[in-house]
């Protein structure tokens, strides 16, 4: 990230200095119904998952955002999908606390550099890794995980670029998470899976805190 955590919403303990730090897991949701955003909410971080990444990708999703900044006060909540500089007004304006990207060019970059919340840019090579370190952006999101080489192209990373630190997202699994978060250069990865479809349909919040609370003990 490039800029400082915003005033930490009320907690129980201090936020670190780093969304990537906050737990193991970002859970990466996409809500059909703004009604589910709180419950949903409340469900993760009760399983020990305050960063919540909330996709672009539904005419819900920035009621959700907005909902869940304002009455669930210990969820750190992202926006995603962020392709353009009006993605990053809109969601900045409802109350997301950090911004992902799938990808990153020089014109979102600096409208997510302005402001003035943590972001996540999207990469895939070592070219475009390179090229952020050169503008100062040390965290980024490494998207498709599984389809861009996953661990294998991670750990080779490392080596020559162990500045940089990386949320891998994409084709990610329960069982192949602990994978990636014994790397040096992984602090978290993005899980879709801890909101399966049938779950949030049935508004299943129970599973969908059973799954966060396994999720959250990755790391242990």
């Amino acid at each position: 990230m490039t800029s400082p955590m915003p005033a930490p919403v009320p907690s129980s303990s201090p936020l670190p200095p780093s969304v990537l730090d906050l737990a193991p897991v970002v859970p990466v949701v996409v809500v059909e119904d703004a009604g589910d955003a709180v419950p949903l909410a409340r469900a993760l971080v009760a399983g020990g998952l305050p960063a919540i990444e909330v996709t672009l990708r539904t005419p819900a999703a920035l009621d959700a955002i907005r909902a869940i900044a304002a009455q669930v006060p210990d969820a750190v909540v992202g926006s995603g999908t962020v392709i353009s500089p009006k993605h990053v007004t809109e969601s900045v304006d409802v109350g997301a606390r950090f911004l992902v990207s799938p990808g990153w060019t020089d014109v979102l970059l600096e409208a997510m550099r302005a402001s003035g919340v943590p972001f996540l840019p999207g990469v895939s090579t070592t070219s475009e890794v390179v090229a952020l370190l050169e503008r100062g952006v040390r965290e980024m999101k490494f998207f498709p995980a599984e389809a861009a080489g996953g661990t294998a192209y991670l750990k080779s990373l490392a080596g020559p670029l162990p500045q940089a630190r990386f949320c891998p997202t994409g084709g990610i699994r329960p069982s192949t998470a602990p994978e990636y978060l014994a790397l040096p250069n992984v602090p978290c990865v993005g899980g879709t899976w801890l909101v399966p479809e049938d779950a949030l349909v049935a508004r299943d919040w129970g599973r969908i805190e059973k799954l966060a609370r396994e999720a959250a003990a990755l790391r242990d």
